[in-house]
């Protein structure tokens, strides 16, 4: 019987345990840059089969939220060569997540104030994180303008540019791109926020092509097998929705097939809420299989509320890997706690974002 801490693989990538530490925004990379608190950060969590770093954007543009981290600089990439340098000597395999979030941003966290971009003029009802005057606080996102055709080139060539910025002067073992949670790929992928009418919206087809041009560009730049994707069927996560999910997302994963990915990363239900939403319905194992008959190789990852009990289920029953993620806020040592059945700290809601190393490096381990 496949056990949660057997050895693994995605793609090319060697994993000790089939455990991932799932994307956490944590808001403490002021000016988009790592610092030296995120390296001990990472590293005390090092025991994970595989991190996933927080979203990381791929441009200013891409910015959506006050001192999250960016990969578009050099100082940015070099501070994030300290963490993956930290994660590596601790014994660890780690992924950067690259990110759009498209219309989820405020003018505040453009360039030269100008408004975010999205598939369509449609605001979406959320909030982002701005920080002014050393304070942090929730506000409203500003109202985006929708990409013109000709802009979608250069979202493709950044991710591009991105991914192989991470592995070949970052040091990252490989990449994760953000399709899911209401982010720019998923605002592409559903109707509630794509009312596009060129090739890039109406038709299933024409609403995943943006997503599927990236991650065809990034896997000739880096390799599937050291890509993987993210992807939120049914959350409603920023204001996102679509009246058909199964038939999209079956295309896209059929899509996918060929470019032998690392691991496709599935959120099942509502992004840090239920797992089933009866007003959503959806069918993962058949998600997994259209992927499956299509070709595709890569490790499936499943996300969203899972104890030991429940993933250890999920790996029995042909989940190849499992993501925590608030269990990994509050202990860096999760693998052994769930190997031990040892109690679990709980995590501090109000050092989630901003702030240093109380609610980030001070949660105790295990003696």
């Amino acid at each position: 019987m496949t056990s949660l801490f057997e050895p693994t693989k995605a793609g090319r990538i060697e994993l000790a345990n089939r455990i991932v530490m799932a994307p956490l925004t944590r808001n403490r990379a002021p000016g988009a840059v790592p610092t030296a608190l995120m390296a001990e950060y990472y590293a005390q969590r090092a025991s994970a089969g595989l991190i996933v770093t927080e979203g990381t954007a791929i441009s200013q543009q891409g910015q959506g939220y006050a001192d999250v981290p960016g990969l578009y600089g050099t100082e940015q990439l070099d501070a994030w060569r300290v963490v993956t340098d930290a994660v590596h000597k601790a014994g660890g395999k780690i992924v950067v997540q690259l990110w759009h979030v498209g219309r989820v941003s405020h003018v505040d966290l453009q360039e030269d104030g100008q408004a975010p971009v999205g598939p369509s003029a449609i605001a979406a009802k959320t909030k982002t994180f701005l920080i002014k005057d050393g304070k942090g606080g929730f506000v409203e996102t500003s109202v985006p303008r929708a990409l013109r055709a000709d802009e979608l080139p250069g979202i493709v060539h950044a991710f591009r540019h991105a991914a192989s910025n991470a592995v070949h002067t970052a040091g990252f073992d490989g990449v994760e791109v953000h399709g899911a949670n209401g982010y720019l790929f998923d605002q592409f992928l559903k109707l509630g926020s794509n009312q596009r009418t060129d090739d890039y919206g109406g038709s299933i087809e024409n609403r995943s092509r943006l997503l599927l041009e990236t991650m065809r560009a990034i896997a000739d730049e880096i390799g599937g097998d050291r890509t993987g994707l993210r992807l939120s069927p049914v959350t409603p996560a920023n204001d996102v929705n679509d009246p058909h999910p199964q038939p999209l997302f079956e295309h896209v994963v059929r899509e996918l097939a060929p470019l032998n990915l690392a691991f496709l990363h599935i959120i099942e239900g509502a992004t840090g809420g239920p797992r089933e939403l009866p007003d959503r319905p959806f069918n993962y194992a058949d998600l997994e299989a259209a992927y499956r008959n299509a070709g595709g190789k890569a490790a499936w990852m499943v996300n969203n509320a899972y104890d030991k009990a429940l993933a250890e289920k999920a790996v029995q029953n042909g989940a190849d890997l499992v993501a925590f993620g608030k269990a990994f806020i509050a202990n860096p040592d999760l693998v052994r706690r769930l190997r031990e059945d040892a109690p679990l700290n709980a995590p501090d809601q109000k050092t989630f974002y901003g702030g240093g190393a109380q609610g980030y490096t001070d949660y105790p381990a295990l003696g």
